[in-house]
């Protein structure tokens, strides 16, 4: 680690590797620092990323590394503890003690997913037990799914998922349908089970079934979950970064403007901690775009201190 960069990136993602490349490549002098955490670890394949489809994702993480590295950046494992603003950037202490300066930040630390609080959930989380169709759909495809009501989005994940299977169950547990969703749910061949759901089934790691409150199990492959999604932000707090509730009830996320520019001078944030449904190609993406952002205010801050010089 040098003391001074032109960025430091908080977080390893696909957000924020792709925004390291891009600065630089750029011959930007760039810092990541990576907690280790990314947000899908769980699952051993990742979609929807072209020419990168069926990746494990740790895979993608590694290649992502060696490109940084590959231009000049610097990446570190550590955890960022506190970020001070200063007259000419910010300063940034990891746990370890270390700590450097910055001109800009980018920060990519994505969110935390709430799940259930469902007995066998937690445990099956990114195998059977999934929630987004694109991620994982051609996976469940004609498997019998069961949709756990645990949000205000299950109803729209049922349908979605019902173009993936004739075979899916929506158990109303703590979000029941309203009259209006049931009979688009009937419409579509999709049956409502009025009751709470007490536990998955899981025998060996596998998932069998879904055990309803009054003791009668269903058989399932798949189950389909609505988790609250809330972003990584605690650390921006300090500075005044603006995060809000992202109605209704889904979670939380970092503002930004379309250039991913946040509230406070000099930060920028991408992925996930500012789009809750980002997949893992639209988290690289916004972070390719947010470096190239970042790259321009640089630019602009050096032409004024180059006339300020010979003015």
């Amino acid at each position: 680690m040098d003391e001074r960069y032109d960025v430091v990136v908080i977080g390893g993602g696909p957000a924020g590797l792709s925004g390291a490349v891009t600065l630089a490549r750029s011959r930007r002098s760039v810092l990541v620092v990576d907690a280790g955490q990314p947000r899908n670890a769980p699952a051993a394949h990742m979609h929807g990323f072209l020419s990168r489809d069926g990746m494990p994702p740790g895979e993608l993480l590694a290649v992502g590394r060696t490109e940084v590295e590959r231009y000049g950046g610097h990446v570190v494992d550590g955890s960022v503890i506190d970020v001070v603003a200063t007259d000419d950037g910010f300063h940034v202490t990891l746990a370890d003690g270390r700590s450097v300066s910055a001109r800009r930040l980018l920060v990519t630390t994505g969110l935390v997913d709430e799940l259930p609080d469902v007995p066998g959930v937690r445990e099956l989380w990114g195998r059977e037990v999934i929630h987004c169709p694109y991620c994982h759909g051609w996976e469940v495809r004609d498997r019998a799914i069961a949709v756990l009501a645990s949000g205000p989005m299950s109803t729209h994940q049922a349908l979605l998922f019902r173009q993936l299977s004739e075979d899916v169950i929506v158990f109303s547990h703590t979000h029941p349908p309203s009259e209006e969703q049931r009979a688009e749910l009937a419409a579509r061949g999709i049956r409502v089970v009025d009751d709470e759901v007490a536990a998955l089934d899981v025998v060996d790691g596998q998932l069998r079934g879904v055990r309803l409150a009054s003791g009668e199990s269903i058989p399932r492959d798949a189950v389909v979950v609505a988790p609250r999604f809330v972003s990584r932000s605690q650390l921006l707090a300090s500075l005044g970064v603006e995060v809000v509730e992202q109605p209704p009830g889904i979670g939380t996320r970092v503002v930004t403007d379309p250039t991913w520019r946040t509230n406070v001078e000099g930060v920028w944030a991408a992925g996930n901690i500012t789009d809750l449904s980002a997949q893992v190609v639209v988290a690289a993406a916004g972070g390719t775009a947010a470096g190239a952002q970042i790259n321009a205010d640089l630019v602009a801050e050096d032409v004024r201190r180059a006339l300020a010089s010979v003015g």
